[in-house]
């Protein structure tokens, strides 16, 4: 999980960033829609709502922003009809990328995003090619300053979660897609507040990186495609070792 904590550690920095450009609300509400089209509108019966409507709280959106979203998504609202489009592709030093896209145009979106690809030095695949590495789970990133490990772990293991893993500065949890939002309360009810509390993909192997050249343009191109408006998650199986990525801060 190493690659993936580290990326989502750089997010959660940069995050204010792209609230200001306010990128991140239109993000959040085809994130809105989309669940509400899928699951329906209650959120009690909607795990992916629930998540949705979280990080609608995290970047404080106004209630009726959401409101509406979830109206447009059951239909209740007119409204654009947004398409879920899985990109595949790879990055440099081998590294599988996966894009999950909300688009109301497939092929402009395809061609942008192949566009990035390219000239960030990845390219995009077929499908399938490397959707089999990732696993959909939950994922919650503590910072080790907010509790003990054996006690976290208890706490965690009770409240539903799968794993725990340290690292140097924080705990990985991983937990089933039905169990994320339990076991975020279980901690917010112990007063621990995650850092990144989401539902994602997770590599079933990672690639380690050595080179600084190398994670440079992984980052970069992960970053490129994130800021791409269509563009909900980006996951990889990347894994750069902190004393590399020290020295690899994205660029533009």
């Amino acid at each position: 999980m190493s690659g993936h904590s580290k990326w989502a550690s750089i997010k959660h920095k940069k995050a204010a960033t792209d609230a200001k450009k306010g990128q991140l609300y239109t993000k959040v509400i085809k994130e809105i829609t989309i669940a509400a089209r899928n699951g329906g509108g209650n959120p009690d019966k909607n795990p992916a709502l629930r998540v949705a409507m979280a990080k609608a709280k995290e970047v404080n959106m106004p209630s009726d922003n959401v409101k509406n979203a979830i109206k447009r998504g059951t239909g209740e609202l007119p409204g654009v009809t947004y398409e879920t489009v899985i990109y595949e592709g790879y990055g440099p030093a081998g590294v599988a990328i996966m894009v999950e896209a909300l688009t109301d145009n497939k092929n402009r979106t395809t061609a942008e995003l192949r566009n990035i690809f390219s000239k960030k030095g990845g390219n995009l695949a077929g499908s399938g090619s490397v959707n089999w590495m990732f696993t959909k789970k939950g994922y919650i990133l503590v910072d080790k300053s907010q509790s003990e490990e054996e006690e976290l772990m208890a706490l965690i293991l009770e409240a539903g979660a799968e794993d725990m893993e340290s690292s140097d500065d924080n705990y990985e949890i991983t937990t089933d897609v039905q169990d994320l939002e339990s076991v975020k309360k279980a901690l917010n009810d112990k007063g621990i507040t995650p850092q990144v509390a989401e539902m994602t993909m997770i590599p079933s192997s990672t690639i380690k990186v050595t080179a600084v050249s190398d994670a440079k343009q992984i980052l970069n191109l992960v970053e490129a495609l994130e800021s791409h408006d269509d563009a909900q998650q980006v996951y990889s199986n990347f894994d750069i070792p902190d004393e590399i990525l020290e020295q690899s801060s994205v660029s533009g």
